[in-house]
């Protein structure tokens, strides 16, 4: 408890009465506008909207005087955002809701945001040129970050926001999750995702993609799998090894994952190292290969807290869906555009569904598998994350 006071004195001493100045909320980080809208994870209204890119004119001044860093950014615009600067990737709060951390794709850094004023409280940049997804530890000290370019994943401060270590990924470091108890990280990389070659026969040319499990405390990779080649093994050929976003059950022996391509999931037995199951989902889009943005044909992926079903984001064909673990059928909420990420509410009653094409939250009902409310957000919402706030900065 000693170790946990001093790491988190930069932030604020987690007593009694500081848990109870705090409330919930939702952080939904909306890519395309560069703002995140808070959310009432109760009620599914906004409560208030942070400019996540108050110093834009200074990053692009920087960036424009660098030729290389000028063409990270414009083939980042192009290749990965549609067209759009990516402004804000993934968002997490601080145990104490003081401050809003955030990763930047453009501007390839983290930035911690007062949430009481919305000003920049650290800034830290990442290596190589773009920043991704993140994970929180669960004493809020750490946050793991992506260094899409440099094959590594970060390490962060949460007080100072100074890198204390590093791991190595594959290419294009993606999803990372740390163990209930902290001691572990489970990340993946997804390779090349942004080139027109999706054929399967032309596979090779994504990189490196690898399933690992880390030792949060040393850093160490205590394993590396290729899941396209444990697919193959399970009688699954010409798959791909992109892991994509993942969910672990409960026990942390069985873990669920999205990979590219695939309308649907695999069920992965952690203890034994093999594939235990594939689950095809409904396909509904006529696209190519080809067209699907970045190789995702599924984008989003939840557990419930029960252990009982999945919330899925079925990002190419349009819907959300809820799905037996145990009988692998699915109850879809269909006519969503583009929905791209998925977490649970506070009572883990509900899943949040990001619709990046509607820029809007749906809320799923894990028990009907029916959408009962949806909350109008920013532009192209993404990454959503449950969090606290002081209630004070809410006055």
């Amino acid at each position: 408890m000693k170790k946990l006071l001093v790491a988190l004195a930069g932030l604020a001493v987690l007593t009694p009465s500081a848990h109870a100045q705090t409330r919930d909320i939702l952080t939904v980080g909306n890519n395309w506008d560069g703002t995140a809208s808070i959310v009432d994870p109760h009620r599914y209204t906004v409560l208030k909207r942070i400019d996540i890119v108050p110093d834009r004119n200074q990053r692009m001044a920087e960036i424009s005087r660098n030729p290389a860093a000028l063409a990270y950014f414009l083939a980042i615009r192009q290749l990965i955002g549609e067209g759009h600067d990516q402004l804000v990737d993934d968002a997490f709060t601080s145990p104490d809701g003081r401050l809003l951390f955030v990763s930047r794709p453009s501007f390839a850094d983290v930035v911690a945001f007062q949430l009481s004023t919305g000003e920049i409280a650290w800034r830290t940049k990442v290596e190589g040129n773009r920043s991704d997804h993140m994970a929180l530890s669960p004493d809020g000290t750490r946050l793991l970050v992506s260094a899409s370019t440099a094959r590594k994943v970060h390490v962060l401060d949460t007080a100072t926001g100074a890198i204390t270590g590093s791991f190595e990924s594959g290419d294009q470091p993606h999803e990372s999750n740390f163990s209930a108890d902290g001691k572990r990280i489970y990340h993946a990389s997804i390779g090349t995702v942004f080139t027109p070659l999706d054929d399967p026969r032309l596979d090779f040319t994504k990189g490196d993609r690898w399933f690992e499990i880390v030792d949060a405390s040393t850093l160490q990779v205590l394993k590396r799998l290729n899941m396209g080649q444990k697919l193959a093994e399970a009688g699954y050929p010409n798959m791909s090894a992109a892991v994509r976003p993942m969910a672990l059950a409960p026990d942390e022996q069985t873990v669920y994952f999205q990979i590219s391509f695939l309308h649907g999931f695999v069920e992965y037995d952690l203890v034994h190292d093999r594939v235990l199951r594939v689950a095809n989902l409904p396909k509904r889009t006529t696209a190519r290969r080809e067209q699907y943005t970045l190789d995702s044909a599924h984008h989003g992926l939840t557990m419930d807290p029960a252990g009982e079903k999945l919330c899925i984001a079925g990002t190419m064909d349009n819907y959300a869906a809820i799905v037996s673990r145990t009988t692998l059928t699915p109850t879809l909420v269909e006519g969503l555009e583009k929905p791209y990420w998925t977490t649970n509410d506070v009572s883990g009653e509900h899943c949040f569904v990001s619709i990046s094409g509607e820029d809007a939250v749906a809320v799923v009902s894990y028990a009907t598998g029916e959408e009962v409310a949806r909350i109008p957000v920013g532009d192209h919402p993404q990454r959503m994350r449950l969090g606290k706030i002081q209630k004070a900065y809410l006055r």
